[in-house]
């Protein structure tokens, strides 16, 4: 059976109103609704997207009901992304917790199967994380009593936060099949862990993924989270090839998802492009694992 691809709407953060400090804006005009992102991916022939909350206009029932047709219409499969930009802040946010727990109602009424969620982000990655898990650990015990009630898994993210042996640790306490991973093939690398080697220990617990591709941007500080910058999939450090092939092997169900955050200075200002770029090239991955 062959791999399914998709695109994450968090590659148009800047058209939906998230500009970085070191970015520009766009024009007004060009800015882009929720539609406006599912009518581009439609054109681009991809399976499924993975739809970014904190982008939403309105967490109404109506709204929702409306979304979940066109998705219907268009045949995606379908991701509900919450969390951004940091999700329950290391255990930190008792009402981000709540706002997950919520939620997970929502992207059952979009027919998600699986819901990206974000425990932590690299705010809190120099602070002791044996602390964090503990009450993560906890904190995600309840939710799943939730997600099973919807029957929603939900896929916390590698999210510039925790290692490959941390987030085997997270899965490993919480011991349900309404808990897995949403793999960021790039996320691991920017903590110096092996992309590669981290999806190995975790390749049969990723219920959603990112697929994301890095390179340094000469003459940045490296302490800064964007000195490993996006770049179109296939043209930066991450081997996503060997990756699919180690989720393929897994028996991964799900689709890869082109996901881009800073771009690199090469394709600054570029995202339909580097995203069309990586959409041909997770097409040509998934054709090519076996």
């Amino acid at each position: 059976m062959a791999m399914k691809v998709g695109i994450d709407s968090y590659c148009f953060h800047r058209y939906f109103g998230e500009v970085y400090p070191h970015q520009t804006a766009p024009p007004e005009d060009e800015k882009m609704t929720m539609e406006d992102f599912l009518t581009f991916a439609k054109k681009l022939d991809v399976d499924g997207v993975s739809l970014e909350s904190c982008f939403f206009p309105s967490f109404d029932k109506g709204w929702f009901l409306d979304l979940k047709a066109q998705l219907d219409e268009y045949g995606f499969d379908r991701v509900y992304a919450w969390g951004h930009p940091d999700g329950l802040e290391a255990g930190k946010n008792r009402d981000e917790f709540n706002s997950m727990v919520k939620q997970i109602e929502y992207a059952n009424w979009i027919g998600a199967p699986v819901m990206r969620v974000v425990a932590s982000s690299l705010m809190f990655r120099f602070e002791p994380h044996g602390p964090q898990i503990d009450i993560l650990v906890d904190w995600f015990k309840e939710a799943i009593k939730v997600a099973e009630e919807y029957d929603v898994k939900l896929a916390v993210e590698n999210h510039i936060d925790y290692t490959a042996d941390e987030c085997v640790e997270l899965l490993d306490r919480v011991d349900s099949p309404y808990l897995g991973l949403n793999l960021d093939t790039g996320n691991f690398l920017r903590l110096l862990d092996d992309p590669v080697e981290g999806a190995k220990k975790l390749a049969d617990r990723v219920y959603a993924t990112h697929i994301k591709d890095l390179k340094p941007v000469k003459g940045l500080d490296a302490r800064e989270w964007y000195f490993f910058s996006s770049t179109p999939v296939g043209e930066g450090l991450v081997d996503n090839q060997k990756l699919a092939q180690i989720l393929y092997d897994a028996n991964y169900e799900g689709f890869l998802a082109a996901e881009t955050d800073s771009l690199h200075p090469d394709y600054e200002n570029r995202e339909h492009w580097a995203v069309e770029q990586s959409v041909k090239e997770l097409k040509r991955i998934a054709a090519n694992v076996k």
